[in-house]
């Protein structure tokens, strides 16, 4: 599984690291680490977007984020 540690930037870096990681491996599940509430909902949306489920396991200050494709 991919994974993108976006801790300690604010947004839009995350998104578009995500974005970025999406783009360079499509069809693949992503693990995404942001430290933000804001970050943490600005990727959901991304990746809703994108056809993308989002399961949210939040952890002390952190969020992970399962990003997987929806099956088409």
């Amino acid at each position: 599984m991919i994974e993108v540690d976006a801790r300690g930037f604010s947004c839009p870096i995350p998104v578009v690291m995500t974005k970025k990681a999406i783009e360079q491996n499509p069809k693949e599940p992503l693990t995404v680490l942001v430290e933000t509430a804001v970050s943490k909902e600005n990727v959901s949306r991304l990746a809703k977007s994108q056809n993308y489920s989002v399961e949210i396991e939040e952890t002390g200050d952190e969020f992970r984020l399962v990003l997987k494709p929806s099956i088409k």
